[in-house]
């Protein structure tokens, strides 16, 4: 069976590359929409109702968590397999609590995300190691996940680039990091100071640290 798959990831060339290599695999996947943000994602996923949404953590407009939301309720929501770079406990935690079968980080190869895919089509979930560790860890109660209403003020790309600040990396080291322009680093920077009425950098590091973020 052919499990027709939507492709949502804020970086053209990625989506190329997933694309190309999941095609090279056969008719296995057949990838009938794209998106690079949260709205084109919703729109693709009511226009295609794929089987499988292959889900970007951090997306323009908000993130994985939104998308899910916005299709739950819908006649017949498609599974969500998160795709990623970050492999962090709080990316991975959000995105299982609002929905998604799987969350998976971007060093994996064509041969094993295409077996994801499937899988996830077929009602497993799918999680490496370590990051079935982090939702075990949640879901027991090991790892409190506490609502703090200033953090949910931002969004889930605008909470990454404050960790990173707060851990001391310049502008330029987090664009590269996230693939993202300089200029594009600082308009996050700028949307967490006005949301938390914060004046500088360094004062984005000792509310972090605060909040034992980093």
């Amino acid at each position: 069976m052919t499990v027709r798959l939507v492709l949502v990831d804020d970086h053209a060339l990625f989506r190329a590359g997933v694309r190309a290599e999941l095609i090279s695999l056969g008719d296995r996947i057949q990838i009938v929409g794209e998106a690079a943000d949260v709205d084109g994602a919703v729109s693709a996923l009511r226009e295609t109702t794929p089987d499988v949404v292959l889900l970007d953590v951090h997306l323009p407009g908000g993130g994985a968590p939104q998308v899910i939301a916005a299709v739950r309720d819908d006649p017949s929501p498609p599974r969500f397999l998160a795709l990623s770079v970050s492999d962090s406990a709080e990316d991975v935690i959000a995105v299982v609590r609002a929905g998604a079968r799987g969350y998976v980080t971007k060093t994996i190869d064509a041969t094993e995300l295409a077996a994801a895919i499937e899988r996830i089509h077929d009602g497993d979930v799918v999680f490496s190691p370590r990051l079935a560790g982090f939702v075990l860890d949640a879901f027991s109660g090991d790892i409190p996940v506490p609502s703090d209403p200033e953090l949910d003020l931002l969004t889930a790309r605008e909470q990454e680039v404050l960790r990173l600040i707060a851990r001391g990396y310049a502008y330029k080291e987090i664009a590269s990091r996230l693939h993202l322009s300089v200029k594009t680093i600082e308009s996050h920077v700028s949307a967490v100071l006005r949301k938390l009425q914060l004046s500088n950098r360094h004062q984005i590091t000792a509310w972090a640290n605060a909040r034992r973020l980093v």
